[in-house]
């Protein structure tokens, strides 16, 4: 995986969250605001002190973590 230098987790924020840089924005809710279609300009809009790179690696990151998972398949 390639570096995602943005992306934190501390115990002390957010309760050890994915966050953006140290701040109390997590992951989540930046890919939560893409997934309800608000565009990368939009969220960016309405969070000044966020960056464009920050979203990407947001994306890149709750991408990483979807792949990571393993769903054992149920037995009907």
């Amino acid at each position: 995986m390639e570096q995602l230098d943005r992306i934190t987790q501390q115990a002390e924020v957010m309760g050890g969250k994915a966050c953006i840089r140290g701040m109390r924005v997590t992951v989540g809710m930046v890919v939560g605001q893409i997934g309800a279609g608000r565009s990368i300009d939009e969220v960016l809009a309405d969070y000044p002190y966020l960056e464009r790179e920050d979203i990407m690696q947001a994306l890149r990151y709750a991408a990483w973590r979807a792949e990571e998972r393993e769903v054992m398949p149920t037995i009907a």
